[in-house]
């Protein structure tokens, strides 16, 4: 799965993320003083947001692309050296420029989020009878957000296709790995599934996975400052009081509460789902053989194939049952859950509007990103089903025991026969 792609996988992933450490580290602790000793006139961090499309230019955005130029450059020549690998140009500098582009679009959300502020005030301030503030002011805030809007467009349509031609590339890459040993891997059951329709939804899954887990990543990145600079606007907490960073340590509580839950009541249905798959493919392999042989999906034979298959969807709806009731109240209670935390300061009058937009959103964008497994649970479970499926085909390729739970299945249809 990932050796077709990536040079030295293992280490590979490790070292990006040492090296993603350390340029954080750098940037967040002496970046900007490296900045401004190369002659970036960078802005201080008591310095007003920028809104409009010039946030994308100013002297802080540019430091930062040569920044990461510089960083990611060092990495992608090292291992292009270290461990040439056929696919390297898609694997390495294909997912940098997803990183990047990434990156990109979360600071999108941050431009609207700085212009959020400005409107809204302009908005309640424009419903007092005695406002100064014109249409044409609201026309060019508008005017603003559209400029921000179509950005945010290019850059999902960008993203998203190269997103698409980068994920077949990686399914291309299993497909010829496994095609290259199917001399000795065509008896093992399911293989023809398993090169085909397992890579096919591995590859799909992971698109959309994928993304949005480097997309929470780069939210929190972006927008945890941001957060912690707003908690100074929040009077207090309902009953605690008065917290630092109070929606930083909220929206970090918030979520771990909501990962650990949803995790505690779907820790069945990843060997559930994966079951399914065997169940199925068995079901679907005896008909298979059925339509050459005659001799082959003979009524007993089928039904017990079919009864087990009816027997683990059965098992799989009353476990996702109690696991969509608890994601459900979760889900729920997380609507206002920002809401309940900002009622003390709303009542005391301590923010305007445009400002509860901003903390709003920056809040919903942490608390998000912070929910990653919450809002992916089921897909990931999928995901975790097929992984095990093709982690089982590898080990019959690479000649190692298989896992517990193909080494059980197996044992269950060895002594199943053609019915004669």
């Amino acid at each position: 799965m990932f050796q077709s792609f990536f040079p030295k996988p293992k280490l590979l992933f490790l070292s990006a993320l040492l090296w993603s450490a350390v340029a954080i580290v750098i940037w967040y602790t002496v970046g900007d003083d490296i900045g401004a000793a190369l002659g970036f006139a960078l802005a201080g961090p008591d310095a007003q947001p920028v809104v409009g499309l010039h946030y994308f230019w100013t002297p802080d955005f540019i430091w930062f692309y040569l920044y990461y130029v510089i960083f990611t450059g060092i990495f992608a020549a090292f291992w292009m050296r270290y461990s040439p690998h056929r696919w390297q140009n898609w694997s390495i500098l294909g997912s940098i420029f997803i990183i990047f582009t990434t990156y990109f679009s979360v600071q999108v959300s941050v431009a609207i989020n700085n212009w959020r502020r400005p409107f809204f005030d302009s908005v309640q301030t424009a419903l007092d009878p005695d406002s100064s503030v014109t249409a044409g002011d609201l026309y060019a805030l508008i005017i603003i957000f559209t400029q921000i809007a179509f950005v945010s467009m290019g850059i999902f349509v960008i993203t998203r296709f190269f997103v698409s031609h980068y994920i077949f590339r990686w399914r291309t890459a299993m497909n010829d790995y496994y095609m290259s040993k199917w001399k000795r891997v065509r008896h093992i059951e399911g293989a023809s599934q398993r090169v085909q329709e397992d890579t096919m939804r591995f590859a799909s899954i992971m698109e959309g996975l994928g993304v949005s887990m480097i997309d929470a990543v780069m939210t929190l990145i972006a927008f945890l400052p941001l957060l912690w600079s707003l908690s100074g606007y929040v009077t207090e907490l309902p009953v605690i009081g008065e917290v630092a960073g109070s929606l930083f340590w909220a929206a970090l509580l918030w979520s771990i509460f909501g990962t650990v839950l949803l995790a505690f009541v779907g820790i069945k249905l990843p060997g559930l789902e994966f079951r399914n798959q065997r169940v199925e493919a068995a079901y679907r392999k005896e008909l298979v053989y059925g339509e050459d042989d005659e001799l082959r999906a003979q009524p007993p034979t089928v039904r017990e194939l079919f009864a087990n298959v009816r027997r683990n969807y059965f098992r799989l709806y009353f476990h996702y049952m109690y696991f969509n009731v608890a994601r459900g109240f979760y889900i729920q209670a997380d609507a206002i859950f920002a809401y309940i935390l900002l009622i003390p300061t709303i009542a005391a009058g301590a923010i305007t509007f445009g400002l509860l937009q901003q903390i709003l959103t920056a809040f919903n964008q942490v608390s998000n990103s912070f929910q990653y497994l919450v809002n992916s649970w089921t897909t990931i479970v999928e995901l975790m089903s097929i992984y095990k499926r093709l982690f089982a085909f590898e080990a019959a390729i690479d000649g190692i025991p298989l896992p517990d739970i193909d080494e059980e299945y197996l044992a269950g249809t060895a002594g199943r026969q053609p019915a004669q």
